[in-house]
């Protein structure tokens, strides 16, 4: 065997610096890693496997060379010739692969590229292999030969101990992420601040259902405060110090959706120029939190469904699975049961989501937390805008708690907030909060005006999908009237974002009238 060259340990000693201090990107390190081992064995193509968490299979992580995007899709099993190196821990030199009986030829009849050589070599660290190179074809039609092997093999040590510090590294950047997102959440959290009888129910519940992994189902208005109730569901749960991770269902466009929720491999589509970890895998051990999932299209759905099922799912663009631990809560403002009814909700996903169903009351309905709320928001924004204020005037308050709140909680926040900029201390004033109390409807108002909204002037004839349209569309122009048609500010009364807003409008088909 020849021995090393003084140039080729020059290369590797180049490549061992590298390796350990100029890359913390797990994917860019990889590259050179393979890139590197290229150059030193001179080789038509190559690629580099890694170890799947919890089975015996491999998965392409990087694959250079002439078809190497086609063939990083392509499961490799354990029974595969880097299946044999990965379980046996020990190298091959194959100058004939055709002819090995553990040789697949899946790779080559779905790129037509052909293996005719080959070296593949364990990448191992503390006796635990995490993956495999496999060297294709020697440059100039030559046989692999133990100088390649010799290489290689000293490449590959420093390559696995590289991997490892570059996976920790980002290991702990993740962990580091999870604790400012959780950070995030406790601090703009407020207090359950309740004195109603249904809410003061419900932090009860909420108490036992943290203790549990079942999934949810939050249910009520805009604006009652549901993405609240499934932040305390994490906190209080054993799964507090993993991600608490926020979706919202409307804001990401359908085709974007299933891309964000499972993530992507390189090349699965066009703009896909870099792997891509999905919400999912970000949250394993965590908690996701799905808002406005009456928003995600049925495709998507039966796609959910088997993630709730069997705890697995696939990147796009991928063959392989992915298992994670992941509690789901979910939430909407829609009537999910009449969207079955409809067909555009799954009724076998619906009854898996709904372990435990919650419903969040209206604040119209829960008026004794009202002045409680009011002044939690007012000393919040009196910090924010560096004024004194010391509470509410009486007249102030009365206007408060006999307001209606089509926008709830989120509307009253923007009330004080707005009172806040606008008032002077130490009072805050009926004046300053901006609100029409003449406005407000008594319940059978609410309900006459539902009637005449809905049914118009057609009389009974009309549909009940028809009518709840008709008045969808004139509550959705109410707001944007009530907001002087500001898209962003009715977003946050009807409690969308303001993308979604503008897909209503052309649903609604009230664009023509801006």
């Amino acid at each position: 065997m020849d021995s090393i060259g003084l140039d080729e340990l020059k290369t590797l000693i180049e490549i061992n610096s590298r390796i350990n201090s100029d890359y913390t990107d797990i994917d860019a390190l990889l590259i050179y890693i393979l890139k590197s081992a290229m150059r030193l064995v001179q080789c038509e193509s190559s690629s580099l496997l890694l170890a799947n968490k919890g089975d015996e299979n491999l998965r392409f992580a990087v694959a250079l060379g002439p078809k190497g995007d086609e063939a990083k899709n392509i499961p490799v099993g354990k029974n595969s010739i880097a299946g044999w190196v990965a379980a046996n821990k020990h190298p091959l030199i194959l100058n004939d692969v055709s002819g090995d009986s553990r040789f697949s030829d899946q790779v080559q009849n779905k790129t037509g590229y052909v293996s005719k050589t080959m070296i593949a070599v364990p990448l191992c660290v503390r006796n635990t292999c995490i993956g495999v190179i496999e060297l294709i074809n020697k440059a100039g039609g030559r046989n692999f030969n133990e100088h390649d092997l010799e290489i290689l093999d000293m490449l590959c040590n420093q390559a696995a101990i590289a991997y490892e510090n570059a996976a920790s590294y980002q290991s702990a950047r993740e962990k580091i992420s999870v604790l400012q997102n959780n950070l995030s959440v406790s601090s703009e959290y407020h207090p359950f601040i309740a004195k109603s009888p249904a809410v003061l129910d419900l932090i009860k519940m909420i108490d036992e259902i943290a203790k549990t992994n079942l999934s949810v189902i939050i249910t009520g208005e805009s604006g009652v405060g549901k993405e609240l109730f499934a932040e305390q569901i994490h906190l209080k749960s054993d799964r507090a110090k993993k991600p608490f991770i926020r979706v919202n269902c409307a804001a990401l466009a359908p085709t974007l959706l299933e891309s964000e929720l499972f993530g992507h491999v390189k090349g699965a589509f066009t703009d896909a120029k870099t792997e891509h970890k999905g919400y999912f895998e970000t949250a394993d051990g965590g908690t996701i939190f799905l808002d406005e999932i009456g928003e995600m299209p049925l495709e998507l759905q039966a796609k959910l469904l088997r993630v709730i099922q069997s705890k697995t799912f696939q990147k796009v663009g991928s063959s392989g699975t992915i298992s994670v631990d992941v509690r789901i809560v979910a939430a909407t403002n829609r009537d999910l049961e009449q969207m079955m009814n409809a067909q555009k909700f799954r009724s076998d996903l619906y009854f898996r989501l709904s372990g435990v169903p919650i419903n969040v009351p209206p604040l119209r309905e829960r008026k004794e937390d009202i002045p409680a709320l009011a002044e939690f928001f007012m000393k919040k924004f009196s910090v924010e805008t560096k004024k004194n204020f010391t509470g509410f005037s009486q007249p102030a308050m009365d206007a408060l708690c006999s307001y209606y709140w089509p926008g709830n909680i989120r509307e009253l926040e923007n009330s004080v907030e707005r009172a806040c900029v606008l008032g002077r201390p130490p009072l805050i004033n009926a004046d300053d909060l901006r609100i029409n109390t003449a406005a407000t409807p008594s319940a059978g108002d609410v309900v006459n005006d539902m009637a005449a909204e809905c049914v118009g002037d057609t009389g009974s004839d009309r549909s009940l999908k028809e009518a709840m349209n008709r008045f969808k569309r004139a509550y959705v122009l109410r707001i944007l009237e009530e907001t002087s048609w500001n898209k962003t500010k009715a977003g946050k009364i009807l409690g969308i974002q303001r993308t979604y807003v503008s897909r209503l409008l052309n649903e609604l088909h009230i664009r023509d009238e801006i």
